[in-house]
């Protein structure tokens, strides 16, 4: 009999994050690939016969927990220069708002990542997208946002398509040019909305660089009359919108957002019931970032139990950046979203797989079913619950990422 998988993994127990039972378990499952795709899924009692004569390459998991690879929804990762001296600034007592107008925060980075090479910018996010790899990261979404002129803003698109030709991971891409006004523009904020939307997003669809177009709307940021011009300009232009929204207040972003279809809605501690029920009905993710809550000290949380009532899915991501979340685990998000945003651990797995694929427009991956992509990751872990549950530890023992074994087990 000729082999009809590429491989096919066994004992195993499965989280296949589908409907059902929690977790979507499967115990003593089966997974089998075929070019780079699931091809079949279930328990290992159901094989369609014995698994030396189904695949090329039989792999014996040793009992160890299968879930889809993890997927990090929101990322700021590529920038020039660092920020610790703001950590300090912030212990002295000031806001985090103070610091953006006075010329330090967002800004402070631009100047940094203008001057950085593009493989400047590729080797540090290298460096930073490393540990995300060994936790069973397997897709990234990299915003630009740090260079705000046109030149700048493509070679940070550039340099995070390139992370993609070095790296096991996929990287899709946000076009963050409504995140802070640059220097040169400095009392002139509807000059640079201007060039926003006549001369750079024009630009940036023709690139094809940029899966999606992002904005900071927000008080020290871009307001609702101007984030509305740079959606309605995006969405005719083909790209696909999302938005920093309800972080520091409600000036209704979310609700904008979810008008233009928008893919996610971010942060939300300021959420209120109009936002929540707008984004129920287009659709829109929202994607929690429990790591910038934690490093800001923030007192106000996002508003879970009412996102839940009215079925909002939550994704959940690391947003690592030099000035409001340095995160370089995507696994302890998993814990703070739990102890201080009170999700479920189940809910804060399904926050880095299925519901974070949504938030990228990803109908390929998230669960483990046939027809999805084969990212996978293998835990030495005794229950799902375990990967919210433990602080700091990295239990991920093999990744899989299209199909190829990329971080293997002993």
């Amino acid at each position: 009999m000729t082999a009809i998988w590429d491989s096919l993994w066994i004992d195993i127990d499965l989280a296949t994050l589908q409907p059902g039972a929690p977790y979507g378990a499967i115990r003593d499952g089966a997974l089998a690939v075929l070019d780079g795709r699931i091809a079949w899924v279930g328990p290992r009692t159901d094989l369609p016969g014995a698994p030396a004569r189904l695949a090329t390459q039989v792999i014996e998991g040793g009992r160890r927990w299968m879930t889809p690879g993890l997927i990090d929804c929101h990322t700021h990762i590529l920038f020039g220069g660092e920020r610790s001296r703001e950590f300090e600034l912030r212990l002295e007592g000031a806001s985090y708002e103070e610091l953006a107008r006075a010329g330090g925060g967002i800004v402070s980075t631009v100047a940094a990542t203008r001057a950085a090479s593009e493989d400047d910018l590729v080797a540090g996010a290298t460096r930073r997208l490393k540990p995300f790899l060994a936790e069973g990261v397997t897709t990234v979404e990299v915003k630009s946002g740090y260079g705000l002129d046109l030149a700048s803003e493509l070679k940070m698109l550039r340099a995070a398509r390139r992370l993609a030709e070095h790296l096991p991971v996929q990287v899709r891409t946000s076009f963050l040019g409504a995140h802070a006004v640059p220097p040169e523009f400095k009392g002139r904020q509807a000059d640079y909305v201007d060039l926003i939307c006549d001369e750079m997003l024009p630009a940036i669809a023709r690139s094809g660089l940029a899966d999606a177009v992002d904005g900071f709307c927000e008080n020290i940021a871009f307001g609702p009359a101007e984030m509305e011009r740079i959606f309605a300009t995006a969405t005719t232009l083909g790209l696909r919108v999302k938005l920093h929204a309800e972080q520091l207040s409600d000036l209704g972003g979310a609700a904008l957002a979810a008008r233009f279809g928008a893919l996610s809605a971010d942060h939300l501690e300021c959420l209120g019931q109009d936002g929540i029920a707008a984004m129920a009905a287009a659709g829109t993710v929202a994607v929690l970032l429990p790591g910038a809550n934690y490093f800001l000290a923030e007192t106000r949380r996002p508003p879970i139990a009412a996102l839940r009532r009215a079925g909002v899915s939550m994704a959940i991501a690391s947003n690592c950046n030099p000035g409001s979340a340095p995160v370089l685990s995507l696994l302890l998000m998993l814990s703070m979203a739990c102890t201080l945003f009170r999700l479920t651990p189940e809910e804060a797995l399904a926050g880095v797989t299925r519901e974070a694929a949504r938030a990228l427009g990803l109908a390929d991956r998230g669960i483990l079913a046939p027809g999805r992509r084969a990212d996978l990751a293998l835990w030495d872990i005794e229950s799902p619950g375990e990967l919210a549950y433990w602080i700091g530890g990295n239990p991920c023992a093999a990744v899989v990422h299209g199909g190829k074994l990329v971080k293997s087990f002993s």
